[in-house]
Order: structure tokens, then sequence, then C-alpha cells
């Protein structure tokens, strides 16, 4: 399964190229844009400048074996000579080897973890993992953090340690005092991401998209390798309809549902709906381990525990810091991963017995990584606020949000206050990009779905399928983990590994049977797990 490809590292001018890209269907019809002229001259730099490796900062928490750089982009990309950021880089060079066979080196493959906000600095250290070395002995694997991520000019809305603050309320369905809070609340972090950050406008898909091509630039790539997951897939597609002829192969794994309708409010109640789903897979398989954790044998039994449970948390907080928020956060992560099953059902088993400590161990928030997670919402809010226009009435929100919550409670209000900041976003609102490709405009690509993801459900990747010319769509059927390629599925890292490594796909469409659900009591995995839309 490998291709003795040459090397995709030398590359001459790009300038030409990238100042015609532009997206599909526009050719001729207008003069480039200021931007698109602008991501021409940074990529010309970058390509020139290159990366200077060396030891990862401290900061970043890698280990010496991974080599760390960085690459300057534009703030505005209508400005090229203005202010630039530095964008942080992470790398462990292709092994060359697999087993005892020697491999030909392909060229970077870059990945993207999705958020918006999440960093991918701890992309290289999976070509440690089994699943991974085959396709880390021909790929330099690289991550990065995008633009207000990490040390890359970070975006902060609030003090972090107000936002960490523990313990918190959740209600499926708010009362009016509730809601008032909450749109206080709202209005207050809108306010405060303007305040603290002159350049907000600036922390877009578009941008993000456009300081991909530089990153491409700069590694020296004359067309890009490129894995996004999750939020990584929309911006990936942009890319992709800005960049077309960059792009070498690219893969979409949980894909964002990227009609320009959908961004990003209607998005948002489709997976609100979705958790509804997942959330009751969960419950069945408590259920049907009811031996093992006695929670009852229907999965309704197993929601009455845990109602109860989070009743109590909102009035007496399991050590103090865990209340309804921090129960429901924890436990909307059984909706992404089902190897958080067994951790999270043990815990919630042991509240019930009268041991609170698994739960606090699992769901108290932890002081050191607050400014972190402070900062990742900050981003994951800029780029969605900004992407698109929002409802500026909460009459809208509350219309909606009601109407879906007496079918799907258990996510759809915890997401509307997540994303409530939109409706007094103090930036100027972009339309969405109409992401599409047509016949032989671009090298096929592979999109990966489970069948039953809440994050992005699966019309998402139907979407983009129909929108991406040329595009294959691998389906996991009946399983609905998040973000699938290089997990536990064979027969889905098979097709990854025939398409990244032999540029070989399906004919049009391919379906994997569902990895295995967990056992009871296996310990839950401690990969970082970034909040993904």
């Amino acid at each position: 399964m490998r291709a003795a490809a040459a090397r995709y590292g030398t590359a001459g001018s790009l300038v030409l190229t990238a100042l015609v890209a532009a997206p599909a269907g526009s050719a001729g019809a207008a003069p480039p844009s200021p931007e698109t002229r602008g991501t021409a001259v940074a990529a010309q730099r970058a390509e020139t400048a290159g990366i200077r490796w060396g030891a990862c900062a401290k900061a970043e928490k890698l280990p010496a074996s991974l080599r760390c750089g960085t690459v300057s982009v534009p703030l505005d990309y209508a400005r090229p000579d203005g202010r630039q950021i530095r964008l942080t880089v992470s790398r462990a060079k292709a092994t060359g080897k697999y087993g005892k066979r020697a491999v030909a080196r392909q060229g970077a493959l870059v990945f993207n973890p999705g958020g918006p906000g999440g960093s991918g600095m701890y992309f290289p250290l999976m070509g440690l993992m089994p699943e991974w070395k085959r396709l880390g002995a021909a790929y330099d694997l690289v991550g990065y953090a995008p633009r207000g991520v990490g040390r890359a000019a970070p975006l902060s809305c609030q003090d972090p340690k107000e936002y960490a603050k523990a313990p918190t309320q959740s209600q499926s369905h708010p009362d009016p005092s509730y809601k008032r809070e909450r749109i206080a609340q709202a209005q207050a972090y809108a306010r405060g991401c303007a305040e603290r950050n002159p350049g907000l406008r600036h922390y877009t898909t578009l941008n993000n998209a456009r300081d991909l091509d530089v990153l491409r630039a700069a590694l020296g790539e004359r067309k890009l390798t490129f894995m996004g997951a999750s939020y990584g897939t929309y911006f990936g597609a942009v890319y992709a309809t800005l960049f077309p002829t960059h792009v070498r192969r690219m893969v979409f794994d949980s894909a964002v549902n990227p009609a320009p309708a959908q961004i990003w409010y209607r998005n948002n109640l489709d997976q609100s709906a979705a958790f509804e789903r997942r959330w009751a897979d969960f419950r069945a398989w408590v259920a049907k381990h009811d031996g093992t954790y006695h929670l009852g044998t229907t999965p309704e039994e197993v929601q009455r525990h845990y109602e109860k449970v989070r009743a109590e948390l909102a009035h007496k907080p399991a050590g103090g810091k865990v209340g309804p928020g921090q129960l429901q956060a924890a436990y909307l992560m059984a909706g992404y991963y089902d190897d958080f099953w067994p951790a999270r059902a043990e815990a919630l088993a042991a509240y019930v017995k009268g041991d609170a400590r698994p739960l606090v161990q699992q769901a108290a928030p932890e002081p050191r990584a607050a400014a972190e997670e402070e900062n990742g919402n900050a981003v994951y809010t800029a780029v969605e606020c900004n992407d698109a226009p929002w409802p500026t009435d909460f009459a809208t929100w509350d219309r909606d949000n009601s109407e879906l919550a007496r079918v799907a409670p258990f996510e759809t209000w915890d997401n509307v206050w997540m994303n409530l900041p939109c409706a007094y976003w103090p930036a100027p609102r972009q339309q969405p990009v109409d992401v599409r490709a047509s016949a032989g405009e671009l090298a096929p690509t592979l999109i990966l779905a489970a069948e039953r993801d809440a994050a992005t459900p699966y019309d998402g990747a139907l979407e983009l399928h129909r929108r991406l010319a040329g595009s294959v769509l691998v389906t996991e059927r009946d399983a609905g983990t998040h973000g699938i390629g290089g997990g536990p599925n064979r027969c889905v890292n098979g097709h990854l590994e025939a398409y990244l490594l032999e540029g070989r796909l399906p004919v049009r469409r391919a379906a994997c049977a569902p990895h295995k659900k967990p056992l009871p009591h296996s310990a839950e995995r401690a990969v970082p797990r970034p909040r993904a839309l």
C-alpha cells in the first residue's frame, strides 16, 4: 500500500497560481480581490523564508523528539504588509521505514482537529500509535495552532478564572429568570471579546483557509496533503473551493454541513437534535450492562438516575466544584466518544451509591487548564460569530430552541448559551462561502463519517459529498464516534491508508461495519479531545 512518489518538497514561485485562485465558478468574473493578492504575497514570502525548525517551547508540553517553528501570516490579508501574527507549527519527520521495509517520503501531512479553537500541535505524536505508523513512515506529520490559538496572537474574551468558575447551573427547560441571566452573560462576553481584541473581525474561516495556504508554501509543498476533523473539514472545504489547484489529497473526517444556510445557526440546532440520539445510545448501553452499573435495565431508568443526580448537585455540588453545569459538560463527552462510556457510567453509579469521588475526578474543572480552555472558547466564538449572520432577536432563539428542547432536552439549551454571544456580536458578519467544486477542478478527496455522529450529523457528510465532485464517502455504519480516521475501525483505516499512501479510493461510496462497543469497566482513553462542531 505504498506509492513510490517523488518528494513534493521543491516548490517554485506560487505567486501566479495564488493570484488566480478564486472560488469555483468565478474565473474571469472579476479581478482578484485584495485578500487574494495578499494571500499570494504572504505565500511567496513564506515559501522564501521556510520554517526554521528547533526545540519546541516548554509551553507546548511536547517531547524533545518533535521539532517546532513558526510561520508569519498577515492579520488582514487585504493589507499583507500590515500587522503579522505567528502560527506555531510542530513536526515529526517521516520515519521512512515501516517494519523492515523502506518507505518513500510523500511530503507533509497537515492536520487540523477542529473546534474552531482546537490546537493540532500534538498531532505529530499520533505517529507513535500503531494505527498511524504506516502514514508516519511516508509523511512528515505536521500540526499547528491556528490563528488566535495558543501562542499565535491568542484571543481572550474574559478572565480565565471567571470563565472556569465552578460550580454552575444547567437547565434542560430554563425558566425566564435563568434565561435573563444567561442573556446578560452572553452580552457581557461579546463586549469582552471586542474590548480585548482589536483585530477581532479577522478571525474567520476564510482567513484560516488562507493561513493554511501560507503554511503549505512555508513547508515547501507545491500541493497540500491535508486531513481535517470536524470544523477542520469546513475550512478544509473552503480551502478546496478557494485553492482547488493547490490540493494534492484531502481527507474530511466527520464533516460539517457546508451549505451556506447551515452556517452556523442551523448547524447548531441540528447538532443538538443529534446529541439527543447519541445520549440515548449511551443510556441504552448502560442499561444493557445493568449487572455492572445497577442504574436500571432501560434507558428511561438510567435517565431518571441522571436527573436525580443533577437535582442533587444543584443543591449540593460534589466536591464543592461539580454542579449541574459540570455534570452536563462531562456527560456530553459520552455523546462525542463511546470510549468515555465505561468511566462515565462508573462515576454515575458510584455517586448514586454515595461515592462522589469518581464524578469529581472526571467532571471538576482543572484550574491549570483555565487559560487554554478560555482561549479555545474565545476562538470558537469569534470564528463562528464572524463567519455568518445570526439571529439578533432572542425571541428567535427562544422559539426555535424551546420547540427543539421538547424532543431533545439533553444538549439544546446549553448549546444555546455557548453560541448566544453571536446574537450580540459587535464585529461585521460575513456571508458564508458557497463550498463546491466541479468535475475535474479538484483532485479526488475522501470523506469519512460515522452514521450516528452527534457533533457533525451525517447529513453534513452527504451534503459535502454532493458539493465536491470527485469526492468519495466512507461511512461507518451504526456508530457515533466523532473523528473516525486512525481510530479502532480497521476498515475505515484501510480506506484512509489506501487514499493517503496510494491515492486509491472506492468507486463512489463505501461502508464499514461499526467498531466494537466498549466493555464495561474499561479505562477511559487519555487523548486530548477538543470541543468541536
